[in-house]
């Protein structure tokens, strides 16, 4: 029986991929998640999840490159975008981390489902508008590059984009408690620890805690 997780804080379109999803993979497993801090919470509360489907747009996911962060810590999951955009260079970029496939909520039901069935057997899906898509040969987009320079202008506005989990890691990462101690503090795995205190640094723009404590408190 697999096992399913549905990530995207539309609680309609959830539903509604739920549906389909139950009916075109019987007997499948589905959880929802309308946070990354749910997602995060259900990688390591549940057992053998086969494919994570997550919107890029939902809470505390900022980028794609965070996913490479849950990837290394769940190796035996597949991952997987669902998202509006479309854009070739998305795609691309979604495959070039390492991620099993990318699904545009244009597709029709019938296309979900056979993608999802392709990448929980172990194959990469690619939507088949890629191919219809004009331009020459594929080429990856450059990643983005790391680095407090990167964001000159960070405000009040980027720790409101982090969520209540991601928010109670950067308080105790500014008092200078280790990820050990941080997963004791907040009872979650170390890898948890790990992947939010990851994903905070990328939305605050800092290359350390040190720079993250600093921050808080000059925005504080």
């Amino acid at each position: 029986m697999y096992r399913i997780v549905i990530a995207d804080d539309h609680g309609l379109y959830r539903r509604g991929l739920r549906l389909a999803l139950t009916a075109g993979i019987p007997g499948a497993e589905i959880f929802d998640a309308g946070c990354f801090d749910a997602v995060i919470s259900l990688l390591e509360q549940q057992a053998s999840i086969d494919l994570a489907i997550l919107d890029l747009n939902m809470p505390g996911l900022f980028d794609q490159e965070i996913l490479g962060d849950v990837m290394s810590a769940y190796p035996h999951t597949h991952f997987a975008i669902v998202s509006a955009d479309d854009s070739r260079a998305e795609i691309l970029k979604a495959l070039s981390i390492g991620l099993h496939g990318y699904i545009v909520k244009s597709q029709k039901d019938e296309e979900v489902v056979q993608a999802v069935n392709e990448m929980l057997e172990g194959r990469i899906y690619v939507p088949a508008l890629l191919s219809r898509m004009s331009g020459g040969p594929a080429q990856h987009p450059p990643m983005p590059t790391e680095g407090f320079s990167v964001r000159r202008r960070v405000g009040v506005g980027n720790l409101a984009r982090l969520t209540a989990r991601q928010k109670e890691v950067l308080r105790l990462m500014a008092e200078g408690h280790s990820n050990k101690e941080i997963a004791r503090k907040l009872e979650i795995a170390e890898a948890t620890t790990k992947i939010h205190a990851a994903a905070i640094m990328r939305e605050l723009g800092v290359r350390n805690r040190t720079e993250a404590a600093v921050l808080l408190q000059r925005l504080a």
